[in-house]
C-alpha cells in the first residue's frame, strides 16, 4: 500500500469514528490532483495520484457502504461522478458528460473509470466531505456544514479540509432541540 493510500485511510478512518458513515450517506469528494504532487491547481493533474487515491475511498466504501461522489472541476461545472446506485437511491437527475483530465480531473476521471455503473450528476447535498487542495466542495453539501479538524492538515503537497453537516435548528428562544 503507498504511503498516500495509507494516509488517507487512516483520515477516512478518522472522519468515520467522529461521523459514522453508512449506505445511508453520502460523501463528496474534491481533489485537485495537481495540488497532492505540489503543483498549481488544474496545472498538472496526475492519473497515478487518482489511482492510488481512488483504491483508499473504494475500501472505505467497501467497508462502510457509504455513497461517493467525486466533484468535477469548473470545466465540467463541477458536475459529480457518482455510481448509478446513488442516483437512484437519492433521486437525483443524471448530466450527460465524461470526465476526463483535461475537463473534470484526473480524480473524476478515475473514478468514472473504476466505478461498476458510472454517471454524473449536477449538484448533490451530501453529509460530509473531503476537500483536498482546495477545491471548493461547500456547494455540494448540506446548508449546515461544520468543519473537523482530524491529525493531518496536508494529503500530499495539498492542504486537507474535512466538513460533516447536521439540520437546520430552527425556532426561538422557547424551541427544544433532541440531547446528542
Amino acid at each position: 500500500m503507498t504511503t498516500m493510500k495509507a494516509e488517507l485511510l487512516n483520515l477516512l478512518t478518522e472522519l468515520h469514528e467522529r461521523f459514522p458513515l453508512d449506505e445511508e450517506k453520502m460523501l463528496v469528494i474534491g481533489c485537485s490532483t495537481s495540488e497532492v504532487v505540489g503543483k498549481t491547481i488544474g496545472k498538472a493533474g496526475s492519473i497515478d495520484v487518482a489511482s492510488d487515491l481512488i483504491e483508499a475511498f473504494l475500501a472505505f466504501r467497501d467497508k462502510t457502504g457509504v455513497h461517493l461522489a467525486f466533484q468535477g472541476c469548473e470545466h465540467i461545472n463541477r458536475a459529480l461522478t457518482i455510481e448509478r446506485r446513488t442516483l437512484k437511491q437519492f433521486g437525483l437527475t443524471e448530466v450527460t458528460v465524461v470526465p476526463v483530465r483535461a475537463a473534470g480531473g484526473a480524480m473524476s476521471e478515475k473514478a468514472y473509470e473504476r466505478f461498476d455503473a458510472p454517471c454524473v450528476v449536477e449538484a448533490i447535498q451530501a453529509d460530509a466531505g473531503i476537500d483536498i487542495g482546495s477545491t471548493l466542495i461547500g456547494m455540494h453539501l448540506k446548508p449546515v456544514a461544520i468543519p473537523v479538524r482530524l491529525s493531518a492538515k496536508q494529503l500530499g503537497e495539498a492542504y486537507v479540509t474535512f466538513a460533516i453537516t447536521r439540520p437546520k435548528l430552527i425556532g426561538g428562544p422557547r424551541a427544544h432541540y433532541p440531547a446528542k
